[in-house]
């Protein structure tokens, strides 16, 4: 989540216009971190908004709303829908396409510690696990996607007094 212009759903409409146009687009942060965060996801399909969604915590971390959001991305899509779900949190993505099997394998342990929001990593990883039509991709953060920016605009809306 950038910390930067705070720009609203319209404002974010009028300047952007790069990047994929079809795709669940995910974003989430805090400021501070941790400190009060939020996360948003839309549904896009041919560059026409179907759903979104946003949220806010009081007491978060980036990595908590960077999951609650791809969580809620799912959602925003119907079952049986082959879609691109992006997030801008290599974190994330990499946890859910490259390490989940593995925690899952050994019990949700990991050789070099404690899986930080375990809670979250096991709900996103069952419900991708579930909806094998989704798949989740990383997307380079604030390079003038549309889609990713009106996210980001999303997970900032508890930061200002119009959506």
């Amino acid at each position: 989540m950038a910390n930067g212009d705070l720009l609203t759903l319209d404002e974010v409409l009028a300047r952007y216009s790069d990047g994929p146009q079809t795709g669940v687009f995910t974003d989430g942060g805090s400021v501070p971190n941790p400190g009060p965060g939020g996360w948003g996801a839309v549904y896009v399909a041919g560059g026409e908004i179907m759903r979104h969604a946003h949220g806010h915590d009081p007491d978060t971390t980036n990595n908590r709303m960077e999951l609650t959001a791809l969580i809620h991305g799912c959602d925003l899509v119907p079952p049986r829908t082959t879609m691109t779900v992006y997030s801008d949190s290599n974190l994330a993505v990499q946890s859910m396409n490259d390490w989940a099997k593995g925690w899952e394998r050994r019990g949700w342990t990991r050789k070099t510690g404690p899986i930080k929001n375990l809670d979250l990593v096991k709900e996103l990883y069952y419900k991708l696990q579930a909806r094998p039509e989704l798949t989740l991709r990383w997307i380079k953060a604030h390079d003038g996607s549309l889609w990713n920016e009106y996210a980001d605009s999303l997970a900032n809306a508890w930061r200002r007094s119009r959506l």
